[in-house]
């Protein structure tokens, strides 16, 4: 048919056309060609277009590779120079929650602290998977977390202060707890310095008119440190009389980030 001979004609003049000619010359120079020239060229057409194709052909390779040593620089953990990489870090969690809510539990669970601290430290969190608590790559130790790995660690704690008259307790000792001058938490870490290094502390004056019956009051405070191999850390309290481990409401962990 005659578009059938008009399309094999035109084929074969475009082959005719990039074959006695450097074809990489003119895909360079496709910008530069004067349009007189362009008109007077039969072949120009033909060179332009397969010129395009090839040039826009080289740009989505190139971009490919590109993307692709962005996502393998990324995923490759950076070193030193002269140095070989890093293993990969371990995930490194951990949350304790208060193992009771009952106040007479506390004189087993808070102990005076070890060398110069202050208050008292907490002594025994609920570690297993009961609740929310959980250990993953950290081990607990006499109420301190050992830091498994050198690195930066968001570390946090709360601690619920409670205090709820009772008509059987002393009268002097209810009134010592009624009107505490402070409510104060601190975390701690401890290295091969001689003494706790205190990180964190968050306090509250606070007072509990004769009438209440009860007061609630809970202490939160969080932040980034860093932390080396060996390290540990925990958590001190003042007034240890009227804290209350609830599960829920005194808590301390730590993440590396």
């Amino acid at each position: 048919s005659p578009v059938l001979q008009l399309q094999d004609s035109y084929s074969k003049s475009g082959i005719a056309c990039l074959t006695g000619e450097e074809i990489g010359n003119s895909i360079q120079n496709l910008d530069l060609i004067e349009s007189e020239d362009r008109e007077a060229d039969p072949c120009w057409q033909v060179k332009w277009h397969l010129g395009k194709l090839i040039k826009k052909m080289m740009s989505r390779s190139y971009e490919e590779n590109i993307s692709a040593i962005n996502v393998e620089r990324t995923l490759t953990l950076p070193h030193m120079e002269g140095q070989p990489p890093r293993a990969p870090s371990r995930r490194i969690a951990a949350h304790l929650t208060g193992s009771s809510s009952r106040r007479s539990a506390l004189a087993s669970r808070i102990n005076p602290l070890p060398r110069r601290g202050i208050g008292h430290k907490i002594n025994n969190w609920e570690s297993s998977r009961k609740g929310h608590s959980f250990l993953y790559n950290v081990e607990l130790r006499n109420g301190e977390l050992v830091i498994p790995q050198t690195g930066f660690y968001y570390i946090y704690s709360q601690i619920y202060f409670r205090f709820r008259e009772n008509e059987n307790e002393d009268s002097a000792l209810l009134g010592q707890i009624r009107n505490p001058k402070q409510l104060v938490q601190y975390v701690y870490k401890l290295t091969n310095y001689p003494e706790p290094i205190l990180l964190m502390k968050s306090a509250r004056t606070s007072c509990w008119s004769k009438k209440a019956e009860y007061g609630l009051y809970s202490i939160y405070q969080g932040g980034v440190f860093q932390l080396k191999r060996e390290d540990r850390i925990f958590v001190s309290v003042s007034n240890s009389d009227i804290v209350d481990m609830d599960k829920e409401a005194s808590f301390f962990g730590a993440f590396m980030i």
